[in-house]
């Protein structure tokens, strides 16, 4: 069956009354009389009218649509900023287009290249790591771009974060005043701004507060898999560590579970703690500490301020940290 598009005009001929009168009723414009209305909205039921977005968009030179760039749909950490983006955009009518850039620098480029053509209003980016290619993307483009749970070094974009070196410089310190004193730094890539300049720093922080000499063999650069995790423990015990600060969830959940299944018990005898604070900390035995953000928030607050830049509208603050915490759970003593 071939597609019948429905039209503004089609709707006014059968409601018998002028186009302007069925986009008063669209557009919920008061000044239609009411017994006009309720005829023009049983046409359009039972011609099952939609607006045209495109048209309409055209037309306003305004889409009320929002592109968010994502590194992995599936996990966690990503997908609870994206709920929070989603309720602030329904909350202002815009409508959301997801796209997965795989955490790959030519992939991010080309996602965001392609949103543009969609004449998005905004774009909220999530990625891992700002490439100078996709800092030139950024530039080129006059759409307001928001960064959400990423880091820009340039501090070129306006962006919503937690602290990250005071946050990781606490938690290393918990464990060194609890007695460890090899303490593994465990980070996905150190290309990323995230690990290398911010989560690194605080642990470098702690250990110099305590007056700990930083050895550069206790730190194990890796993806952020779960895999990955479990195929550390042998490294991580031939080092002789006794604890692991851990940059991503399940990448945390894979150490554990490699320590315990070499019959290293946690926490007596090794420590985890991690960074996120998705679903996984608390499904996985023992649950593990945690470093925790506001991830909803920082979604919301992200959209919220992207926003105030489609409109226009003055913005104090371009570069908002929000308050972290630390929960402990079983991973530590």
């Amino acid at each position: 069956m071939e597609k019948q598009t429905i039209t503004i005009y089609d709707v006014a001929r059968e409601a018998n009354v002028s186009m302007a009168t069925v986009s008063r009723v669209v557009n919920g414009n008061t000044n239609v009389k009411p017994a006009t209305r309720k005829k023009v909205l049983e046409v359009i039921d039972r011609l099952d009218y939609r607006p045209n977005a495109v048209a309409r968009g055209l037309a306003s030179k305004k889409t009320t649509t929002v592109g968010v760039i994502i590194p992995d749909m599936t996990n966690m950490f990503f997908a609870s900023l994206a709920r929070g983006i989603d309720d602030v955009a329904a909350m202002y009518k815009y409508n959301i287009i997801l796209a997965n850039s795989d955490s790959n620098g030519e992939r991010e480029v080309q996602v965001l290249n392609t949103l543009l053509t969609k004449q998005v209003d905004g774009i909220i980016f999530m990625g891992n790591e700002i490439t100078p290619e996709l800092r030139d993307e950024f530039r080129r483009t006059k759409t307001p771009i928001v960064l959400a749970g990423s880091i820009d070094e340039e501090n070129v974009n306006p962006s919503v974060n937690i602290d990250y070196v005071a946050a990781v410089q606490e938690e290393v310190k918990n464990l060194i005043d609890r007695g460890n004193k090899k303490i593994a730094f465990v980070c996905g890539p150190l290309s990323q701004a995230i690990n290398s300049k911010y989560r690194l720093k605080g642990y470098k922080e702690a250990l110099k507060s305590a007056g700990i000499p930083y050895d550069e063999k206790l730190v194990f650069e890796t993806d952020n898999s779960y895999k990955s995790g479990m195929l550390l423990q042998p490294a991580l015990s031939s080092m002789g560590v006794t604890a692991a600060m851990v940059s991503d969830d399940e990448l945390a959940a894979g150490i554990m579970n490699g320590m315990t299944d070499a019959g290293v018990k946690v926490p007596s005898e090794f420590e985890v703690i991690t960074s996120n604070d998705t679903k996984i900390a608390e499904i996985v035995r023992p649950k593990m500490s945690s470093i925790t953000q506001p991830l909803y928030d920082i979604g919301a607050v992200a959209m919220r301020l992207l926003t105030k830049l489609m409109n226009n509208e003055e913005v104090t603050e371009k570069n908002v940290l929000l308050p972290y915490g630390l929960m402990k759970r079983d991973s530590t003593k």
